[in-house]
């Protein structure tokens, strides 16, 4: 028998379901169903982006390393749909390979990602990927498709109800294991490389991004794609779309040197294993 506050957070949670039911997707201009208005997204967002950081490992103490990562971040987001929000760019010290994006605006990319990178414009592929996920509220829609369980979940993290800590335990691993769907993922590839482009950046930084994690795969299994699709797999249609939008253009910015002065010399590469 679930207790009386259990009972009373499920029915908050299906009230705010019905009161706010769907939110129409910025990038696609199509109606999504999100449990819960924005103003709770950005909140989720700075309730959780310190337990996460934590949780993988605390911020890279660099300060310059730490200001780079934060300017290609916010050059590309003043180009995406959604450039009014509070972005925050992080650096964090898991040696894992990967990056994600918290509701709200809170991106973080992980030392293992970094030392796999060569240039500028990897980077601000990566990071408009990310950029394109925050503004779709990726997180929050998959959120929104979870279960009662989840929804009971999500009711007394909001209401900050007794006996949540264990609950906000369980949320924070769940965007640490947050799995977007195939469509999602294709989304956030094409709007990152528009982001990416319009931004200055060489859209040949998306497919030497893929190709370096397509060919690290091979050496060792990458956390990357336990939360992302094969790059094997995206490379088609990422080409398809720079040879008929972008192919033209010309001197755009690469940033190999910038790339290694900034980033490379303040990482530590790891020992082979």
């Amino acid at each position: 028998m679930p207790l009386p506050q259990e009972v009373k957070l499920l029915q908050w949670g299906l009230l705010l379901l019905l009161c706010v039911g769907c939110a129409v997707n910025p990038i696609t201009g199509d109606e999504e169903l999100m449990l819960y208005p924005e103003d709770k997204d950005l909140a989720i967002g700075r309730k959780y982006a310190p337990k996460v950081e934590k949780a993988l490992g605390g911020k890279i103490d660099n300060e310059e390393l730490q200001n780079y990562i934060d300017r290609v971040g916010q050059r590309i987001a003043r180009f995406s749909h959604r450039p009014d929000l509070q972005y925050h760019f992080v650096a964090v010290n898991e040696e894992t390979v990967n990056a994600l994006a918290l509701p709200g605006g809170h991106i973080y990319i992980q030392k293992g990602m970094l030392q796999k990178l060569t240039s500028e414009a990897q980077l601000a592929a990566l990071l408009g990927h990310e950029v394109a996920h925050v503004v779709a509220r990726d997180s929050a829609a998959a959120l929104s498709r979870m279960q009662v369980f989840d929804l009971l979940l999500y009711a007394s993290i909001a209401a900050d109800a007794p006996g949540s800590a264990v609950r906000a335990a369980q949320y924070t691993r769940f965007f640490l294991a947050l799995r977007y769907s195939r469509e999602d993922e294709r989304e956030a590839d094409l709007t990152g490389l528009d982001y990416m482009v319009a931004a200055g950046y060489d859209p040949h930084g998306v497919l030497e991004l893929m190709q370096t994690l397509e060919q690290e795969s091979t050496v060792r299994p990458l956390e990357f794609f336990s939360t992302h699709p094969s790059p094997k797999n995206r490379m088609a249609y990422l080409t398809r779309e720079i040879q008929t939008k972008y192919q033209s253009r010309k001197e755009l910015r690469v940033g190999k040197d910038e790339y290694k002065t900034m980033v490379l010399q303040h990482v530590t590469r790891r020992r082979p294993n």
